[in-house]
């Protein structure tokens, strides 16, 4: 589950970046808000599944209070997901090795 919760966060982290760094500018530089509500529609439904899968994934391991706000709030800032995948990494390679 922690692998599937990885692809997820990737594309969550894409999807944030899309829209924070292509469409809103595209919106408020350009006058050009074409892209917003697409991007805005695949960013919301990458996020609830970020969030459905990070339950599942870390559900029943011991990573405590910090790591599940950890993985939260990385859904909140840019590059934030990308950041916390070495700590899913290390969180799947020690439950590989138990």
């Amino acid at each position: 589950m922690l692998e599937l919760f990885r692809v997820v966060a990737l594309v969550e982290g894409v999807t944030t970046l899309l829209l924070f760094l292509v469409a809103m500018p595209l919106k408020y530089l350009a006058g050009q808000p074409w892209l917003v509500p697409p991007v805005g529609w695949i960013h919301g439904i990458a996020f609830i599944a970020y969030v459905l899968t990070m339950g599942l994934a870390l559900r029943g391991r011991d990573v405590g209070i910090v790591g599940w706000l950890r993985t939260f709030g990385a859904a909140f800032v840019p590059f934030g997901t990308f950041v916390n995948d070495g700590w899913v990494k290390r969180l799947q390679a020690s439950a590989r090795t138990s």
